[in-house]
C-alpha cells in the first residue's frame, strides 16, 4: 500500500508508525534573556507527514485515525528522531499520539 507524504520526501512508515515534523515555536524571549536552543524545550507539536498502513489485530489490519496534514500533539520523549536530507523528523507510534489539534 502505498503512503501519502505532503513533501518531496519519501518516507513509508510501516505498521502504525506515523512520520511528524515538529512545529517550532516562535523566539520568546523571557526577562529580555536570550535562550540559546540548547536550553530550549522540545516541541511536543507537529504536523504529520506520513502514515503507515494500520497495524493487524487478529490478521485484520486496523486501518489508522490520524491522516497526513493533521496537527497533533505527543509525549515529550516519545518517539525516534531522524534526520532525513536536512530536515529532522520524529516517527513514532499511533498509540503515542495524544490528541489531534484543530
Amino acid at each position: 500500500m502505498a503512503t501519502k507524504t505532503q513533501t518531496n520526501t519519501k518516507v513509508a512508515p510501516l505498521a502504525d508508525r506515523v512520520v511528524v515534523k515538529a512545529l517550532e515555536d516562535t523566539e520568546q524571549m523571557r526577562g529580555g534573556l536570550f535562550i540559546p536552543d540548547t536550553a530550549k524545550e522540545k516541541p511536543q507539536q507537529g504536523e504529520i507527514i506520513a502514515v503507515g498502513p494500520g497495524r493487524y489485530e487478529k490478521n485484520v489490519r486496523v486501518p489508522m485515525e490520524v491522516k497526513v496534514g493533521d496537527k497533533v500533539l505527543y509525549g515529550k520523549y516519545s518517539g525516534t528522531e531522524v534526520t532525513i536530507n536536512t530536515e529532522q523528523y520524529l516517527i513514532l507510534r499511533e498509540s503515542d499520539v495524544l490528541a489531534v489539534v484543530n
